[in-house]
């Protein structure tokens, strides 16, 4: 079973699934700004915090049925899911196997696009460094995450993200690359769900093709996008904002497509 926390004691359920080299933790920033109707269910995925890995190759598909033995241990059959970059991953394969469980699906600085040839190349060549030198990897990745033009303001942020990943087990920091390299498009899960569909995107987000990733959303009433001018961890650049929409969108309605 993944280790994971339950706070709070309202009637909407939101699980939150945090991303790659992160863990349950990631989202005290955003806690205190959301809605008090929701409890939060916090989940550490395999080979992140406090779970174990669980295979050599950890695709989104296994992952996400790890997520749902902790659903269903919990005796929760209807939530709303939120995954943050790898996070939304596997909401997508979640969703794609479970869709009866769903209220609402969140990517939250994610994408349903499947990685192009450049960026798998990329991953299968950072196996090794993983591997072997792990804390230079760490180091030289994570603050590109961030938007470039406030690393200043951002720093006591940067430093946060560097000791969480570094606490990661590289092992399972590989592991959940290679399941990475496997994913496919899941552009046909946004289609064919019928549940709501939010989407919140980094206008300065080096990990994410958000330009792309928005122009190519299915037209759906059920789905509604809003571009935040930060890089790839809204959670930590723009907590309250973030918070605010969550809140407004899974509780309420607002316009579609809005640039904050």
């Amino acid at each position: 079973m993944l280790n994971y926390e339950i706070k709070g004691r309202g009637k909407e359920m939101l699980v939150l699934l945090h991303g790659f080299m992160e863990n349950l933790s990631i989202w005290s920033d955003m806690e205190s700004h959301l809605s008090e109707n929701f409890s939060l269910l916090k989940i550490d995925l395999p080979g992140h915090g406090k779970s174990e890995i669980i295979s050599e190759v950890q695709t989104m598909e296994m992952m996400a049925e790890e997520v749902k033995k902790v659903l269903d241990h919990q005796n929760l059959q209807k939530v709303h899911l939120l995954g943050h970059s790898m996070g939304g991953y596997i909401s997508l394969g979640f969703a794609e196997k479970y869709p009866e469980y769903l209220k609402s699906l969140t990517l939250f600085f994610s994408s349903y696009l499947a990685d192009d040839e450049e960026k798998k190349e990329q991953r299968i060549k950072s196996y090794r460094i993983i591997k072997d030198a792990f804390p230079h990897y760490v180091r030289a990745g994570i603050p590109n995450l961030f938007n470039p033009n406030e690393r200043d303001i951002l720093e006591g942020k940067i430093e946060t993200a560097l000791e969480i990943a570094l606490s990661t087990n590289n092992m399972g920091a590989l592991a959940s690359v290679k399941g990475m390299v496997e994913r496919t498009d899941k552009k046909h899960i946004l289609e064919n769900l019928d549940t709501k569909i939010l989407v919140l995107a980094g206008k300065h987000d080096n990990a994410v093709k958000t330009e792309t990733m928005i122009k190519h959303l299915p037209d759906k009433t059920n789905i509604k996008s809003y571009i935040l001018d930060c890089g790839h961890n809204g959670h930590w650049e723009k907590p309250s904002i973030c918070a605010e929409i969550i809140n407004t969108e899974l509780l309420h309605n607002l316009p579609k497509h809005l640039v904050f």
